[in-house]
C-alpha cells in the first residue's frame, strides 16, 4: 500500500463465510485508514489473518462504507497511537498533530514517519487515535499553537509583484531601499 495523497477513513465489516455447521458466523468491524476501498479490504484481511484464524479465500466482506468528519471547519488536535517496523525492530509511538480533519492528520503521520523514520506505509499500523483537548497535549509543538492568544504577526513584508509588473516599484533600478517593516 502506498500511501499516495489525503487518506481516507473506511469502516470495513466482514465475517467467516457461511457454512452448515455455522450458518450465522461473527462479524467482525474495523475501522481503517486507507487511500481507496480496495487497500481498506486488503489491510481488513491482513489484521483479520493475524488476530482471528480467517482469511479472504474462507471469508467474505459485508460492508465497506467511507467514514467522513462531521466538522471539518476547526482545527483539533489529534492523538495517534501506533506500531511501526523499522529496521531494527518493532516499536510503539504516540504523535500529536494539529488539523481540520483526522484523515488529515494521519496523512502528516505517514509523510512524517516516512522522512524522519524512513518507514513504509506497510509498517505503520495505527492503534488508536483520539481528539485531544488544548490542556492535555504533551508534545510543545502542538502546545504552541492551541493557545487562546495564539497570533501570527507579518513584520518584514514587501509588496508583492501583480502579473507583469515589477515587485517593488515600477522601475528596475532605484536608488532607494524597500521598506519591509509596516508597523
Amino acid at each position: 500500500m502506498t500511501a499516495a495523497g489525503e487518506m481516507r477513513q473506511y469502516q470495513v465489516v466482514g465475517r467467516k463465510a457461511a457454512t452448515d455447521e455455522n450458518p450465522n458466523p461473527e462479524a467482525y468491524r474495523m475501522v481503517i485508514f486507507a487511500p481507496n476501498p480496495v487497500a481498506a479490504k486488503s489491510k481488513f484481511w491482513y489484521f483479520m489473518r493475524q488476530f482471528r484464524k480467517m482469511k479472504k479465500t474462507t471469508g467474505e466482506i459485508l460492508d465497506c462504507v467511507e467514514l467522513v468528519e462531521k466538522n471539518a471547519r476547526t482545527v483539533k488536535n489529534y492523538g495517534i497511537w501506533l506500531r511501526y517496523d523499522s529496521r531494527s525492530g518493532t516499536h510503539n509511538m504516540y504523535r500529536e498533530y494539529r488539523d481540520l480533519k483526522l484523515t488529515g492528520a494521519v496523512s502528516q503521520l505517514y509523510n512524517e514517519m516516512a522522512g524522519r523514520h524512513r518507514c513504509r506505509p506497510r509498517s505503520i499500523q495505527i492503534i488508536r487515535t483520539a481528539t485531544i483537548g488544548a490542556g492535555e497535549l504533551k508534545r510543545t509543538n502542538g502546545a504552541q499553537f492551541a493557545q487562546r492568544n495564539v497570533r501570527f504577526p507579518l513584520p518584514h513584508r514587501t509588496d508583492s509583484a501583480k502579473r507583469g509588473a515589477k515587485a517593488l516599484s515600477d522601475r528596475t533600478f532605484t536608488t532607494v531601499r524597500p521598506t519591509t517593516y509596516l508597523g
